[in-house]
């Protein structure tokens, strides 16, 4: 069975598959994708480019012919690892860049064998003009957004509460000037999919929670109206003692490299007294990383926290399980 499907439906369907094929090239595939895809490609890299020279420069039939051989060789030796972990009859996805040959070719002769292959029409191009769309017309506005103090555990909170959107888990970065301490972010658009993923299987009229964030986390940006309907949304100000923060935040620094320390202390330097820098540096050259962070969190972060002018509610975070249990029922009374 092979059924052609509009984005809509292709992502209807997502729940069902068992397998999503990624047809494009590694190089594209690294670089975004839709989420959960794998990466079972119809031509490598250096088959894309020689292929795409061909039909520009020489001959189209040429490269069609180049690229059907290159097809062929690259589908026997993963159809094996397919087949292995997903019997025939199996509900397989499948899209390229642009809903052509790429992903034709595999689809059909997937089809063939048995499987049950759903291919998307236009391909990732579509599907990216899609989520472009479905963020300029977001219909989610009920936010229940938390604030605070870096710290106060807001992260782990959302870990623990539903429907809730994790942006710096999506940005890979936690927002601050230490934020890239998680390692190597997504690219724009990989971090856009991974927004639109969660936001697309959630209901419009669910009060959803969500952390305040500045509308750039690291390289990534918030989508405009995702920004927007965010800042609208109902502020609660989360607290927490100041131990408590201290020892949530040494858990992310425990594995900060010099170099990455460093480039850091220089982007906040000028917002510090030169007094708390050298103490910050003498401190982490020591290896006291429990004064560093007290000092991080004394003398900058809660110095430059901005505070909004409308705060709705106020919750401690001293106990986490009662703090949940209030943000939980005051999602019910929204």
């Amino acid at each position: 069975m092979l059924k052609e499907c509009d984005v809509e439906t292709f992502l209807a369907s997502r729940e069902a598959l068992d397998l999503l094929i990624d047809a494009r090239s590694p190089k594209e595939f690294s670089e975004s994708c839709i989420v959960g895809a794998q990466n079972f490609y119809a031509l490598s890299d250096a088959q894309h480019q020689e292929v795409g020279t061909i039909y520009k420069q020489r001959s189209r039939n040429e490269a069609k012919i180049l690229g059907a051989r290159y097809i062929c060789e690259n589908v026997a030796a993963d159809l094996q690892t397919i087949a292995k972990h997903y019997p025939i009859g199996s509900k397989i996805g499948i899209y390229c860049a642009r809903g052509g040959l790429r992903s034709s070719s595999i689809a059909i002769i997937l089809s063939h064998i048995g499987y049950q292959v759903y291919r998307l029409e236009g391909g990732y191009k579509r599907y990216r003009a899609y989520v472009l769309t479905f963020f300029e017309q977001l219909p989610h506005r009920r936010f229940i957004v938390l604030g605070g103090k870096t710290g106060c555990g807001k992260t782990e909170l959302l870990k623990r509460l539903s429907p809730s959107l994790d942006i710096e888990g999506f940005a890979n970065h936690l927002g601050s000037s230490f934020g890239a301490v998680c390692g190597a972010q997504p690219s724009q658009k990989m971090f856009e999919n991974s927004l639109f993923n969660a936001l697309y299987s959630l209901k419009p009229d669910q009060s959803i929670f969500v952390e305040a964030e500045s509308k750039r986390l690291g390289k990534v940006t918030i989508p405009a109206r995702v920004y927007q309907n965010i800042q609208t949304g109902v502020r609660v100000e989360i607290t927490a003692p100041f131990e408590m923060r201290t020892k949530r935040i040494l858990h992310y620094y425990q594995n900060v490299t010099p170099e990455f320390f460093y480039r850091a202390m220089a982007i906040i330097a000028p917002y510090i007294r030169k007094s708390v820098k050298e103490a910050i540096i003498d401190a982490y050259e020591r290896r006291d990383l429990q004064s560093v962070v007290t000092f991080l969190l004394r003398d900058y972060y809660d110095l430059v926290y901005q505070k909004p002018l409308h705060v709705s509610f106020f919750f401690d975070n001293a106990n986490e399980a009662s703090c949940i249990a209030s943000l939980l029922n005051l999602r019910e009374t929204l």
